[in-house]
């Protein structure tokens, strides 16, 4: 007696069906390592640029921490260059590098990361690419990633303030920060460096893109690449330098010591201006503007450069 069966796995797979699950497979893989380039290019890019610029980001915070609360003469960035290498050496200016580099890579490759998908998710909803969508596209990549990596910016602040820490090392003060101060001080000054990421992230990108755009639609210039990173690190520098000093203000507040002196960051920037002048807030506005310019300059330059090695289309 003969017993047919109607089981699938019975039934012979025609050819058409083969292929359909092969160049399904084969995109699924095409989707993977298209991510894993697209993050990758641009993570890498920032921390090629995090390790040339360190040392100005260090005297930028210690710049930012001058007289805290009262008026007086400051010190210029030669001058605490100058302090540094006296008393502390030169390895000083390398303090919180460790969490510097951690944040580079996985901030670096969302923030310039997101940008793209974003500024498609705004053109489909809203049929344009214009310059409002590039900016708007911009700050949320830059406020999403440094919401999600602010506390390894918490931590490579506290080691560039504090030399004993830097050589205890950024495990030892992550364990400090837990046990005194609590999970939520990871979260410090979140909200300025949202505002600073958003910021910085709108200028930079919406005008290295627009920039690139008119600049090759005017032919004047052959490195086009150059000349707009250098653009974008300057007007990001004017934009961002009050909301960076605010976050380092509250980042280094220290509770558990009995050092509260901002409640938030309206507060921080009022109390700042009434104590030590509305100048204050851009102490360290010099060595921010002499960081942003070549970290914005090498990112996007090597960024281009790896997008092109991996065979993948400029930002």
């Amino acid at each position: 007696m003969e017993i047919s069966s109607n089981n699938a796995s019975d039934q012979p797979i025609s050819s058409g069906s083969l292929n359909h699950v092969v160049e399904s497979n084969k995109s699924t893989a095409i989707s993977a390592s298209y991510a894993l380039y697209h993050f990758g290019t641009s993570g890498i890019a920032v921390a090629a640029a995090t390790s040339v610029t360190h040392p100005l980001d260090v005297l930028k915070v210690r710049l930012q921490m001058q007289l805290v609360g009262q008026k007086g003469p400051l010190a210029g960035m030669g001058g605490i260059f100058t302090q540094i290498m006296k008393i502390e050496g030169p390895r000083a200016l390398y303090l919180g590098f460790t969490p510097a580099l951690a944040r580079s890579v996985v901030y670096g490759g969302l923030r310039l990361g997101l940008y793209e998908p974003s500024k498609y998710v705004f053109d489909w909803a809203f049929g344009s690419s214009n310059f409002v969508v590039k900016v708007a596209s911009g700050a949320f990549s830059g406020a999403i990633a440094t919401a999600l990596t602010n506390p390894m910016e918490v931590l490579k602040v506290r080691l560039q303030m504090n030399p004993s820490l830097g050589r205890r090392g950024p495990t030892r003060e992550i364990q400090t920060i837990y046990s005194k101060e609590g999970l939520q001080a990871f979260w410090k000054g979140v909200g300025p460096a949202m505002s600073r990421a958003a910021a910085l992230t709108a200028s930079q990108l919406a005008t290295y893109d627009e920039s690139k755009r008119v600049k090759s639609k005017l032919l004047l210039f052959n490195l086009i690449s150059s000349n707009s990173s250098t653009i974008a690190g300057a007007v990001s520098t004017i934009v961002t330098a009050p909301m960076d000093m605010i976050k380092t203000r509250l980042m280094l507040q220290r509770e558990s010591e009995g050092r509260r002196s901002y409640k938030n960051g309206l507060h921080c920037a009022s109390q700042v201006i009434l104590t030590e002048g509305p100048q204050a807030l851009f102490k360290g506005g010099f060595a921010t503007f002499s960081r942003l310019g070549p970290q914005t300059t090498i990112t996007f330059i090597v960024c281009e450069k790896l997008r092109e090695l991996a065979g993948m289309n400029a930002i």
